[in-house]
């Protein structure tokens, strides 16, 4: 039995290593790039956060979230961490329940994988750009330079659009789309988003704990604490991403408040703001101490406080003009980054055509799909990765499996 992998990504080594259980069963991973798992190497800024211990209890989107539910309890986070162990792994959590591996590098993640997938039944095609795929009567054609190779059972997953300058693509969804799957409109989720706010042309690189929170119209639409990080255009950072999916989409005016000093009252702030005052230090001193340089001189500019030299000179109304700034900047958001620059797509091939129980289509016997080609995405924090181990195994182990 040959079982052919589009994708060597994430979901696609582990439903390899999966189906490869099977020792009658012989594995065929075809990959595009020159390496196996390129855009899994650089997620978590090169640390791979792998999982979630919290992912089994929900943080999925789509049309039909709970999709995830049976591939989730089958192989869980803590199934994960022991397959992982097994494959030579270390790893260390988090108490947030992040996981990482115990190296803090991306690359070990992808080594163990790599190592484990040199395996008898096991064929990797890299550089290999799969064109076309075919249902025959016995099984699948697969073409692509200047190459047909024919499988009993098919695999689909070649991760999303998101990242497309370390592998996103369209071509999941297009090989999908000759066999007759449809998918909704793909989106970017786990972005920066812009804004109109003219403070963060000389905070690029700057980065503060922060509570944000985001309003469509007014109306409070998500929220979140953590590390923001500000860029020439926009605020990033996991506290952003993990608010940023359907942010700025509709005809509505979205807007957020940003609190730079989240672990203190304004009463707290006033009240060291007013120990300062005596001071003869330059007035953009005046947040010296408690927010990033670069930041205090821009929140300070933006309170209106200018013109004036010394921080002894602070009035009543500026110093409460300043602590506002700091801990309720309204700021305008305008759009997100874009697809390129997005860690994970919102949207793909819909669900209701494959059971959940096995990641098979049910247009097409034979045919299964996982990973971030299908309609589901992940929040911040190791959810995509887990929704990849999850439903890359449970699309290897099924189609892995003899059938008469």
């Amino acid at each position: 039995m040959v079982i052919g992998i589009i994708g060597a990504g994430a979901s696609g080594m582990a439903a390899a290593l999966a189906a490869a259980e099977n020792p009658n069963a012989n594995v065929i991973l075809f990959e595009r790039q020159a390496r196996v798992g390129r855009k899994l190497q650089a997620t978590g800024n090169g640390r791979c956060n792998l999982s979630n211990m919290n992912a089994a209890n929900g943080g999925y989107h789509g049309e039909t979230p709970d999709f995830v539910l049976p591939a989730m309890q089958a192989f869980d986070p803590t199934a994960t961490l022991k397959w992982f162990a097994e494959l030579g792994l270390y790893t260390v959590t988090e108490e947030s329940g992040k996981v990482y591996p115990y190296s803090d590098q991306a690359n070990s993640v992808v080594d163990v994988l790599r190592l484990n997938l040199d395996k008898p039944n096991i064929t990797l095609k890299l550089g290999f750009e799969v064109e076309k795929v075919q249902k025959t009567d016995t099984g699948f054609l697969v073409a692509g330079q200047g190459e047909i190779l024919s499988c009993d059972k098919l695999i689909v997953c070649c991760g999303g659009l998101a990242g497309s300058k370390l592998g996103g693509s369209m071509s999941g969804y297009k090989l999908l789309a000759q066999l007759g799957h449809k998918s909704t409109k793909l989106r970017p989720s786990l972005v920066q988003i812009k804004t109109s706010w003219g403070g963060v042309n000389g905070l690029k690189g700057v980065r503060a704990n922060c509570h944000v929170e985001i309003f469509e119209d007014g109306e409070p639409f998500n929220q979140s604490t953590g590390e923001l990080q500000l860029t020439e255009m926009g605020i990033s950072g996991p506290v952003v991403f993990e608010i940023s999916r359907d942010v700025c989409y509709g005809s509505g005016e979205w807007t957020a408040k940003l609190d730079f000093l989240p672990d203190w009252t304004e009463t707290q702030l006033s009240d060291e703001l007013n120990r300062r005052r005596s001071s003869n230090l330059p007035m953009e001193e005046l947040l010296t101490g408690i927010l990033h340089n670069r930041l205090g001189r821009v929140l300070t500019k933006t309170a209106g406080v200018k013109g004036k030299t010394f921080i002894k000179e602070l009035s009543d109304s500026e110093a409460q003009a300043v602590c506002q700034a700091v801990k309720s900047l309204e700021i305008t958001l305008t759009e997100p980054l874009g697809m390129d620059s997005a860690q994970v797509t919102a949207g793909g091939v819909r669900t209701e055509d494959f059971d959940p129980e096995t990641m098979e289509s049910r247009l097409i016997p034979g045919l299964y799909a996982c990973g971030e080609v299908l309609d589901i995405d992940g929040d911040c924090g190791g959810y995509n990765l887990q929704w990849a181990w999850s439903s890359g195994r449970m699309a290897g182990s099924h189609a892995g499996k003899e059938t008469r």
